[in-house]
């Protein structure tokens, strides 16, 4: 009994001082994280927390049904499909013409079910970038940051191409792994502007691509500052409803009536995600009404070439905010999310592929993980 005793006090001091050394370090982040991962048995962030966080609607307008093909869910390749379902998918589904060709769901989700984008929301941010700047609520991309944001005034070279092109130079990190990063104080944390202050230049802008998602928080910043909205009310008023989204989204807050996690944490489903696939396939328009310029979706989704990468490799994978990769001859554009999610475009085919899930291949080619491939492979044989 007396050592029973000893062990509960020996945690409940562990506890205290474990706790007091996270508010003295700052890292009061990892009460949630701990609180929503290992205390409720799980390893990280799930596609399914929206729950768990403060969120501000993305509203929609007058929904517009996809059309549905007269071939819908008629072509299967069963080698292609083990390799689909082998990674936990939640949603597939394939846009061909218009239409769609192919959907299927896992488990309990279905068209209406809400989960999470992860990095998808960045290629949605570097888009509402793209339309500030038709709107000329932005002059240009190649203004300096600190036009914008007082804060960088110390470094006027940098631009907002340089964010958008992930070579900023600012010194975020991106480990999912580290509970003391920068990505879990963004995503557990409740002050993501107090957090990106901690973080200056230390490189050359436009000269490394570093794939970082505080860059596309400072997006997220200016587009706070011209437009006089939040990103979510924009992305509602110049997207959403225009779009003819069925189903209101989500978009995860630091804290309530704060401020979108913006490089991840947009909730919505297979359906409302192929709509933004398929208004870049048609270069930015939308039955016939433009919602962003043939010149930027142009612009965002060609590779840096111009940038190298940390290695030294060319960057002829990334745009704006955008994934590229060329295969089987074809020329493929792509948001990309950690667990799994995508939204791919393959404009000479006219096909636009959403696959949503709890995991990806750890396995990686060209830059990209490997299924990314087994997506489009199935595809293509629609």
């Amino acid at each position: 009994m007396k050592t029973l005793k000893k062990i509960i006090v020996g945690f409940v001091l562990f506890l205290a001082l474990a706790s007091a050394l996270a508010f003295l370090t700052g890292n009061q982040h990892l009460f949630k994280a701990v609180a929503t991962t290992y205390l409720v048995g799980k390893t990280g962030p799930s596609i399914d927390e929206y729950d768990i966080f403060e969120n501000r609607t993305v509203e929609v307008g007058d929904p517009q049904p996809w059309l549905i093909s007269k071939n819908y869910n008629k072509k299967n390749n069963e080698k292609l499909h083990q390799e689909i379902e082998a990674l936990k998918p939640a949603a597939f589904l394939i846009a061909k013409n218009d239409s769609l060709i192919y959907e299927e769901y896992w488990d309990a989700y279905s068209e209406n079910s809400l989960t999470n984008s992860f990095s998808m929301a960045k290629s949605y941010i570097g888009m509402l970038i793209g339309i500030a700047l038709d709107e000329g609520k932005i002059n240009s991309i190649d203004d300096p940051v600190a036009n914008y944001l007082p804060q960088y005034a110390n470094h006027p070279e940098l631009t907002i191409q340089h964010l958008l092109t992930m070579s900023s130079g600012i010194n975020f990190d991106e480990s999912y792994e580290n509970p003391l990063g920068h990505m879990a104080k963004a995503y557990y944390g409740k002050d993501i502007e107090k957090l990106n202050e901690k973080y200056t230049v230390t490189e050359t802008p436009g000269e490394i691509f570093r794939y970082l998602g505080g860059n596309t928080i400072i997006l997220s910043f200016i587009l706070e500052k011209v437009t006089g909205q939040t990103i979510s009310q924009y992305m509602s008023e110049k997207v959403w409803q225009r779009i003819g989204a069925v189903n209101p989204a989500l978009w995860n807050l630091d804290h309530k009536d704060g401020k979108e996690k913006a490089y991840c944490c947009f909730y919505s489903n297979a359906r409302d995600f192929a709509r933004i696939g398929k208004l870049y396939l048609n270069k930015g328009l939308w039955n016939d009404q433009r919602v962003i310029s043939e010149d930027y979706v142009t612009e965002s989704t060609c590779p840096a070439y111009y940038l190298k990468d940390g290695k030294g490799n060319l960057v002829d994978y990334y745009g704006f905010h955008i994934w590229t990769t060329y295969y089987k001859d074809l020329d493929i554009f792509f948001f990309r999310g950690i667990k799994g999610q995508y939204t791919i475009v393959i404009p000479e085919k006219n096909l636009v592929i959403v696959r949503l899930g709890k995991q990806r291949s750890k396995e990686f080619v060209n830059n990209n993980p490997s299924d990314l491939y087994t997506y489009i492979d199935f595809a293509l044989e629609q």
